[in-house]
């Protein structure tokens, strides 16, 4: 089989004309590649959830529609504003505006999926435009006709086996000389209405669709250039990492690092997919590889930072020498789809971090009263915010002996609100407080990385 890449692209990625010429540049250099997926144009979902939210006044409204229609309208005008590309867009930001107006009246789920969706299928018709001016044989491919999800609007799963006879069928006679366009981030329920599959899903969609094409590589082009230590912003010594394992990255998406999107891994490694992180901006910078096995497997490769994180503490004196509480906890939890991030325990209490505690794409709140109800039936609940979670990636590191007093020696002077470590070989994680986790990542960087 020849080479056959997919390549995606983020909102910065195309945020106008000028970027959407450099991706093209990126795409057309390489012609393995034959699958592009897109987010929307930078800024575009954050406006979408906003106007999906309905809570804003007329006024606000008019405002939200008309930074969209200028984002779509600078790319139309230095396109030469061509008729069918803009009929198109006009009619989607028409769309937008109709319901945008119906949320105002009565929110869902299901139609801010609906609402949402409009920014990939904006740029990534863009895209496709831009791409035929310049003579490349280049076809639109609406994703809802690719992946296949259940109808669990905001966070859908993906039907893998439907999602790959889906893109095959659609697919695969065009791949060899036609460069496809779609988008990320979206698809469609067994009825045909749209899901989403959460925020930053447009990487996770990119590796779902080289899966299910048996792609050769995946390449994810963002605003930096690889994968870092950490992140450059919060500490300057901070470096890219060329070379990074499945299970490293993993972790390292899991616990804050921004790049990639903690569920895109999983395609990967089903089909052990080489991935590749690099700067649409900057092509030439070079980036990061994701390999099943690197050359080098360091002690301490990164630091990650997830802020915003909630603390929940259970305490009931039914646990002590009892069976069944734990269950009970993560029955509800499951029933409310909430994922446990880190937890530790005691003979009377239960402490658990939440994946994802700000809120779904949609803007619904992950952790609601009604969850907090049935857990207070159950026992007391204490609820801690303003915390973020620290960890350190490597690898071996419940084996190697002074793992622990290298690290909280570099911590001495922080208090540490929570500790996970020993579960995995390949992370230790604490809960500190926010205000401090920047000087924390700063001062594990300088001792353990540098």
């Amino acid at each position: 089989m020849s080479p056959f890449n997919v390549a995606k692209f983020g909102g910065t990625s195309v945020a106008n004309a000028a970027a959407m010429n450099n991706c093209a540049n990126i795409v057309l250099a390489n012609p393995a590649t034959r699958l592009v997926v897109l987010s929307a144009s930078s800024g575009v979902t954050n406006l979408l959830v906003a106007l999906a939210q309905g809570e804003l006044d007329e006024g606000e409204r008019e405002a939200q529609l008309g930074k969209l229609a200028d984002i779509q309208q600078s790319i139309l005008q230095d396109l030469g504003q061509p008729s069918e590309a803009s009929a198109i867009i006009h009619g989607l930001l028409g769309d937008i505006r109709k319901m945008a107006l119906q949320a105002t009246q009565q929110t869902d789920a299901e139609l801010a999926d609906r609402l949402i969706a409009c920014g990939e299928l904006m740029s990534t018709r863009l895209f496709t435009e831009l791409l035929c001016q310049r003579g490349v044989k280049a076809q639109w491919q609406d994703a809802r006709q690719l992946l296949r999800t259940d109808s669990r609007f905001g966070k859908a799963s993906v039907d893998l086996a439907a999602s790959r006879t889906l893109c095959q069928q659609a697919l695969g006679p065009l791949l060899g000389d036609t460069l496809i366009i779609t988008q990320g981030f979206i698809g469609a329920d067994g009825d045909g209405r749209t899901t989403t599959l959460g925020r930053g899903g447009s990487d996770y969609s990119a590796a779902l669709l080289a899966e299910a094409l048996d792609a050769t590589a995946i390449e994810i082009w963002t605003d930096v250039p690889g994968i870092y230590t950490t992140d450059p912003r919060l500490v300057s010594r901070a470096r890219p990492i060329p070379e990074i394992s499945f299970v490293e990255a993993a972790e390292m998406a899991t616990f804050g690092a921004k790049v990639l999107h903690p569920a895109t891994l999983q395609p990967a490694v089903r089909r052990d997919i080489p991935v590749f992180v690099g700067s649409s901006k900057d092509p030439a910078a070079g980036g990061t590889w994701i390999r099943a096995t690197t050359q080098s497997s360091p002690l301490f490769r990164a630091v990650a930072l997830r802020r915003q994180q909630v603390l929940v503490t259970l305490h009931s004196l039914n646990m002590f020498h009892a069976y069944g509480f734990l269950a009970e906890v993560f029955g509800i939890l499951a029933r409310h789809r909430i994922s446990v991030d880190l937890i530790t325990t005691s003979e009377v209490s239960v402490s658990l971090t939440l994946d994802h505690t700000g809120s779904q794409s949609n803007g619904e709140p992950i952790l609601g009263d009604k969850v907090l109800a049935e857990l207070g039936q159950l026992c007391k609940v204490k609820v801690e915010t303003n915390l973020a979670l620290v960890a350190l990636i490597g690898n071996r590191m419940s084996e190697a002996a002074g793992v622990g007093s290298r690290v909280f020696d570099a911590m001495r002077e922080h208090n540490i609100r929570m500790i996970c470590y020993g579960a995995s070989a390949h992370n230790l994680c604490f809960l500190v407080q926010e205000s401090e986790a920047g000087e924390i990542v700063n001062r594990l960087h300088q001792e353990l990385l540098d």
